[in-house]
């Protein structure tokens, strides 16, 4: 009988759960899981309601779970406590970071800089087992630059101070029909508020050529290379590849800087479970 196993990759937005029996794989996806804002109970919830449904009557044994905020030890363990509570029969439950997930997800056993541009960023060097060197992040507040969080709030910045032209300021309001009370109150009031920016990042994929458009995403990037990337000195020697939404959608942008830096450009991929479920299969 093969090892049943269930691999997730969990962002703050969604997860992506694969469920491997033998040759066949299937995938699930449910709400984002971050501990910084959710505790064991929530998680738990949100396992037995968007999850456990889709997974019958599998004895899944092992679990690989990657997520956001997971770096971080005592975050890590109330991800798993969660697991454990609603798949009983798993003898083995690893719960480690997102970073890691792009490692292994865009590498598998070679070496390479790993970077994450989905709702939030991070990048680090992977040496083809482990993280070697990993800067720490400083959230969407302080850090996260090249983010769907650090540009939809820069489409919010243009949006509220009136500085992008007609044209712009048109479309914003045909797409979204909000005001600066009900901006402000998602933002400064309301939980996630990292997911309400970055909901407004998929308006500059959708207008692009737009000079406004793209100095927003070339200077967010911009600033996600300078301040990560070019902090690894293997930026120069070893592939820079990229996974996450915003990864996928300016793909484009990130070649023109990389070879603006003079930097190799490894692989680019929307999510990393591809990778994954071949790295645990």
């Amino acid at each position: 009988m093969p090892v049943i196993k269930l691999i997730a990759d969990s962002g703050a937005t969604k997860a992506e759960w694969c469920l491997i029996n033998g040759k066949t794989k299937k995938s699930i996806f449910t709400q984002g899981i971050s501990p910084y804002f959710l505790n064991t109970e929530q998680i738990s919830t949100i396992l037995r309601n968007e999850l456990a449904p889709f997974t019958g009557k599998a004895e899944i044994a092992e679990i690989y779970y990657y997520g956001t905020g997971c770096i971080n030890t005592a975050n890590a363990n109330i991800v798993k406590k969660a697991l454990k509570s609603v798949f009983k029969a798993a003898v083995k439950i690893e719960v480690t970071h997102d970073v890691m997930a792009a490692a292994r997800g865009l590498y598998g056993d070679d070496k390479g800089v790993a970077c994450i541009l989905g709702t939030g960023s991070s990048a680090c060097y992977y040496n083809g087992k482990k993280i070697t060197n990993n800067k720490p992040g400083l959230g969407y507040v302080l850090g996260d630059e090249g983010s769907g969080a650090c540009l939809g709030k820069k489409v919010l910045q243009y949006y509220l101070y009136g500085t992008f032209d007609e044209e712009l300021q048109g479309r914003f309001d045909l797409k979204f029909n909000i005001n600066k009370d009900i901006i402000l109150d998602n933002v400064y009031k309301k939980p996630m508020a990292n997911r309400y920016l970055a909901s407004f990042a998929p308006f500059l994929s959708e207008n692009r050529g737009h000079y406004m458009v793209e100095n927003i995403i070339e200077d967010a990037l911009n600033d996600f290379f300078f301040q990560h990337i070019c902090k690894f000195r293997e930026s120069w020697t070893q592939p820079v590849s990229f996974v996450g939404g915003i990864s996928y959608y300016f793909k484009d942008v990130l070649q023109d800087l990389c070879n603006a830096y003079e930097f190799t450009m490894g692989r680019v991929l929307k999510n990393p479970m591809e990778g994954l479920s071949e790295y645990h299969k």
